[in-house]
């Protein structure tokens, strides 16, 4: 692991820092690394809803473009056999 060269500087009331420091000596931390892992562990809750609402876009996207899929697929399908009638057509017309 690379040594800590950088410094941040974090505002706090006494009290906060009172509790920050009491926590650290508990879990046997410098106060440096349990605001490292703190600041690392973070994950908001607005930041899940955006996530989710971005998941939920993009099932929804994909479920018109299978959608869309399909139809194209059964779009050429059809062609494909007015395409065969036609080509019948014509071979039964050349053969007479």
């Amino acid at each position: 692991m690379a040594a800590a060269v950088e410094r941040i500087v974090v505002q706090a009331t006494s009290q906060d820092k009172k509790a920050i420091a009491a926590k650290a000596k508990k879990l046997d931390l410098p106060v440096s690394e349990l605001m490292r892992r703190g600041a690392f562990a973070y994950r908001s809750d607005e930041t899940d809803k955006e996530m989710a609402a971005l998941a939920d876009a993009a099932k929804k996207a994909a479920d018109r473009a299978g959608s869309a899929i399909d139809d194209a697929l059964d779009f050429i399908a059809a062609s494909n056999k007015r395409i065969a009638a036609l080509e019948a057509r014509a071979a039964r017309k050349t053969a007479k």
